[in-house]
């Protein structure tokens, strides 16, 4: 079915919502941020919401925050409040952690590959690479997962 990403979210917020889902809004906004951007944010979260373990406590070591393969879809809020105080943070044993991106774009912060297992979220990012895929996406709407969108 295609849809624009703001009934994406509005949709996506009511289901994780329903499901008691503490950040639901936020984890709303940025599944419908990365489909709208052609990244599987559905998938992800749909993944993410059949994990057991949703929370962890990110406190800071030698390295960096030890992520344990808890989902990015359930921890990118709290790393984000983490890297505007600390200003950079070095992500280990990361899942997911391609759904930091819309936050880091949103709060104009750099961040490493986040496909993989470790990288680095802070610093200055000089340009939004992803603001005309938005609004194409706004005008043309997107092709989502009926199945998917169901699942949630």
């Amino acid at each position: 079915m295609d849809m624009t990403p703001a009934e994406l979210e509005k949709r996506l917020a009511a289901a994780l919502e329903r499901r008691g889902l503490a950040s639901a809004a936020e984890v709303a906004w940025a599944t419908a941020w990365l489909e709208g951007c052609g990244y599987p944010g559905l998938k992800m979260l749909d993944e993410a919401l059949s994990d057991p373990v949703r929370e962890r406590d990110l406190q800071r070591d030698v390295v960096g925050l030890d992520l344990a393969g808890v989902s990015c879809v359930f921890l990118a809020p709290a790393i984000m409040r983490q890297v505007a105080s600390e200003r950079r943070v070095f992500l280990r044993n990361v899942r997911h952690g391609l759904f930091l991106l819309p936050f880091t774009v949103r709060e104009n912060v750099a961040i490493g590959c986040p496909v993989d297992p470790a990288f680095a979220v802070g610093g200055e990012r000089t340009k939004n690479p992803y603001a005309e895929k938005l609004a194409a996406a706004e005008t043309s709407g997107i092709s989502v997962d009926d199945r998917l969108l169901a699942s949630i």
